[in-house]
């Protein structure tokens, strides 16, 4: 067992990798910015060190983190999501300074990080691909020749970094000209490099992911999959497990392949494979592969009553699965709504600030991931995101009931959130039928169907204004 794990994070991840240590007995350490002194998981680490400076750099500079980890004792290190999480080097720098990185070998990282080269990789491995190029392109005329190959429509994704970022639909060579060079300093502002990959845009599919595990012996099982159709420009908003309008013979399809074909590559710990699923044609294809933990990992936790981060933890020490595929077992229906500090009402403009009243649901089937509380002050710097519902029970319809129910009793005042969009996804007759593809949202913002006001992008003024009022509450201005 490891003594000591730092968590390589913050918010109410880290604070999610601390209750898996605790109930392991491992002790943890707790990495802070400037801007998250006041925050949770920092109380409720067992050690927590601040990294003074840039408040973002604080939890990019794996050289600091790794050297602190081997100053305080630490044997492991969990990267929890974002940030390090997916950085090759990182793990590399860890194996270096004999500290395990909590995760797949840095290989792995780097095979599936590039986005080109993991499709090869898995359709190598028996999995059907979205038909796109083969190599990253960074010049537009190398774009506009594999466009005339593939055929538009066309969507464009960063080839070294995911999260919508880099991203956009083309549906004609104009557009390419214009969208290819914002898609390329986007990437590159991001990830450092802004090659690009194109690949055939598929209308509205559904958005589907399997989780699986493997350990260091060979052995590889999936707790399922999940529906993360419902995106708002590409970022996941709510996920469901198991998919409530996904034909058994195609879900079994995906699983058993998605299995298969990491056996082939011998992948090991955690990961999630991606795919865009066209329900009505009986066809899926391989988009992406995460070597993290999801954020969404709650429903697949929820459904099969496995802890994923204690799986992750445990693999890294060398243990063996504990259970054969037959072991896992499916039950009921969960669903993660994604609780974003953002005004609806301004084009979903991020919105940090202080919270002057925080009263989060419970009873039968509610589960909160939250490192939020009364008075918390949201720094200007980070995701969004300030909390996880995560609700479940025994049919779709019965849990999409419940989660009906814990909306309404969740509260959050001194900043806008997305609350009142759940109020009305979680009352949409589409949304009970499952009659959802990754176009969802966008469809029914755009044709006025939900009954709040959706204005124009927040505009760079509103951010200045936005950031000052964040940082003026932080320092009690």
């Amino acid at each position: 067992m490891f003594r000591k794990v730092l968590i390589a994070n913050r918010g109410e991840v880290a604070l999610r990798i601390i209750r898996a240590c605790k109930e392991l007995g491992i002790r943890t350490v707790a990495i802070y910015s400037e801007a998250d002194v006041r925050s949770l998981y920092v109380k409720k680490a067992d050690e927590a060190y601040l990294l003074p400076g840039d408040p973002v750099r604080a939890y990019l500079d794996y050289v600091r983190i790794v050297d602190l980890a081997r100053q305080v004792g630490a044997d492991a290190i969990h990267p929890g999501y974002g940030f390090l999480a997916e950085n090759a080097d990182f793990a590399r720098y860890c194996r270096r300074r004999g500290v395990t990185f909590i995760g797949p070998s840095p290989e792995q990282i780097d095979t599936f990080g590039d986005k080109v080269k993991a499709k090869k990789v898995m359709s190598s491995a028996g999995l059907p691909v979205v038909p796109g190029t083969d190599k990253p392109i960074s010049r537009i005329e190398d774009a506009l020749h594999a466009a005339r190959e593939i055929g538009f429509p066309l969507m464009l994704k960063a080839a070294y970094g995911g999260g919508g970022r880099g991203m956009r639909v083309v549906r004609s060579e104009e557009e390419l000209r214009t969208a290819f060079e914002s898609a390329y300093r986007e990437a590159e502002t991001f990830f450092g490099r802004g090659d690009i990959f194109i690949e055939k845009y598929l209308e509205n599919p559904k958005h589907i992911e399997v989780q699986v595990l493997g350990d260091k012996y060979g052995n590889i099982i999936h707790l399922g999959e999940r529906d993360c159709s419902i995106q708002r420009r590409h970022q996941k908003l709510i996920e469901i497990a198991p998919s409530p309008a996904l034909p058994s013979y195609l879900r079994m399809k995906i699983l058993g392949n998605a299995v298969r074909a990491l056996m082939k590559v011998g992948y090991e710990n955690a990961g999630t494979l991606e795919f865009l699923v066209d329900v009505k044609a009986g066809k899926y294809y391989f988009i992406e592969m995460n070597t993290r933990l999801q954020v969404e990992h709650t429903v697949t936790e929820t459904i099969t009553g496995v802890d994923i981060v204690e799986a992750m933890i445990r693999i890294a020490m060398g243990e063996p699965l504990p259970y054969l595929q037959s072991d896992v077992t499916f039950r009921g229906y969960a669903v993660e709504f994604r609780i974003n500090a953002e005004d609806p009402k301004r084009g979903f403009a991020p919105s940090p600030g202080k919270i002057t009243a925080y009263y989060s649901p419970g009873g039968p089937g509610v589960r909160i991931d939250a490192g939020v509380y009364k008075d918390y002050i949201i720094p200007p710097y980070y995701d969004s995101m300030i909390a996880k519902m995560t609700v479940w029970a025994l049919t779709w319809e019965k849990t999409v009931a419940r989660a009906r129910r814990a909306i309404d009793e969740f509260i959050v005042r001194g900043v806008p959130t997305n609350i009142p969009l759940y109020r009305e996804i979680t009352r949409d007759p589409d949304f009970l039928r499952g009659d959802f593809g990754v176009r969802f949202l966008e469809e029914k913002i755009r044709r006025g169907e939900y009954d709040f006001e959706v204005e124009g992008e927040i505009d760079k003024e509103d951010i200045v204004l936005a950031i000052s009022a964040a940082i003026a509450a932080h320092y009690g201005l």
